[in-house]
């Protein structure tokens, strides 16, 4: 999703990317809008906020003699307009939403991958499913972290068992009582959920309903706002649900809205925090490596892909200091507090209840925005008609 106030699904897609700083090694430099280009002793990535912590990267920095570059991405068109504007040994691996990566090897901008780098028996079927991060039968991308966009919420002034139907965030007893996390794709794809229908094939029909549905929400909720806005909102008390939210809204959250990491954990956690994935569905992202196609550095790119999938560098990313997230692997060696407060147990159930984001043709996805920004610009006074209980037995399409 998570611009790196979470993960970068805002409304509108920019290339006005917020600038990283050099971690490990004590440096404190920022990386400037050119990266170290093809020096040995760097590794340029273009990644989300839960990838710069020292604690995940010093061990390789130290183990390979180099210094990791990172930039904070915003989505896949802010990649594309990166990589195409940069020039050969720029940049080295990029992490992403695992569904953008064949629209970016289409371009020719990644390198293909060779499936015997990254042994995968232990991660989860769905997880580990090559086709994702594939183009042409060919390997472009692996995942390495996932969690959902459903719905969080304080179960201390929420009953659970309600949370549990889609539905529920309509009802008028949650009246300015809910956020929103402020991206359009995967929190209209959970309202298609809730309607019945597949996210991943919505024609113009299913607009007119699903703005309806959007403004209703709207008119029920108190705001409507970024990872580190909805965080602090809930932990805050100031709402009691986050639509959208998963264990990257909750996990190990504390009173100010910030997410602890290390030592601190246990004594951070909220456990009156929590999250769902309702009957009916939610949906999941999952973040995947891909190699630069005009990286000069590619052993290394691949030694810290291939390391991004060790189970200490897997439980690293578990427990970010920027947002949490379910490790691909199993194998994370994570203690039994920050198992809990992922749902590490229900994974299975999970997995299998959640749709991948869809990969959107540009004219649905660009109406998909418009409707978005314009129940949004209305705000929540939008004059909506009460909502249609949906349909529980399933989707309407099949995949």
């Amino acid at each position: 999703m998570p611009t790196c106030s979470r993960r970068g699904r805002s409304v509108a897609v920019t290339t006005a990317l917020i600038i990283g700083t050099v971690l490990g090694s004590g440096l404190g430099a920022t990386v400037g809008a050119i990266p170290a280009r093809a020096a040995d002793d760097a590794l340029n990535v273009l990644t989300w906020c839960d990838h710069e912590d020292p604690e995940l990267l010093t061990p390789f920095e130290q183990a390979n003699n180099v210094r990791i570059h990172f930039k904070d991405i915003d989505g896949t068109d802010a990649i594309s307009a990166i990589l195409r504007q940069s020039q050969a040994g720029d940049w080295d691996v990029v992490i992403m939403d695992e569904t953008d990566a064949p629209r970016l090897a289409a371009a020719g901008l990644l390198a293909p991958l060779d499936p015997a780098d990254f042994p995968a028996a232990e991660v989860p079927a769905p997880i580990a499913a090559p086709a994702m991060g594939s183009y042409r039968g060919q390997l472009y991308s692996v995942p390495e972290k996932y969690d959902y966009n459903a719905v969080a919420f304080n179960q201390a002034r929420v009953d659970a068992a309600d949370m549990d139907d889609i539905n529920a965030i309509w009802q008028p007893r949650y009246h300015g009582r809910l956020a929103i996390y402020d991206s359009y794709l995967p929190v209209l794809s959970y309202i298609a959920l809730a309607l019945g229908r597949d996210p991943a094939h919505l024609e113009d029909a299913d607009l007119p309903a699903l703005h309806a549905r959007l403004a209703a929400l709207r008119a029920n909720a108190a705001l409507v706002d970024d990872m580190a806005g909805v965080q602090q909102a809930l932990a805050s008390g100031d709402v009691d649900i986050v639509v959208g939210g998963g264990a990257w809204t909750t996990a190990g959250v504390d009173d100010d809205g910030d997410v602890a990491a290390g030592a601190s954990t246990r004594a951070a956690a909220r456990t009156d925090l929590t999250f769902t994935v309702p009957r009916q569905g939610a949906m999941r992202w999952q973040h995947g490596i891909s190699i630069i196609a005009a990286s000069q550095r590619k052993a290394l790119a691949l030694a810290f892909a291939r390391y991004l999938r060790t189970p200490a560098a897997q439980a690293r990313l578990a427990t970010s200091s920027c947002y949490r997230g379910m490790p691909a692997s199993p194998l994370a060696p994570l203690d039994p507090a920050d198992r809990t407060a992922l749902h590490w147990d229900d994974q299975p159930a999970y997995i299998a209840a959640s749709h991948p984001y869809p990969v959107m043709d540009r004219a649905m996805d660009g109406r998909l925005r418009a409707l978005w920004d314009d129940v949004m610009k209305r705000g929540a006074a939008t004059p909506v008609p009460p909502p249609v209980p949906a349909p529980t037995g399933g989707m309407t399409t099949q995949p």
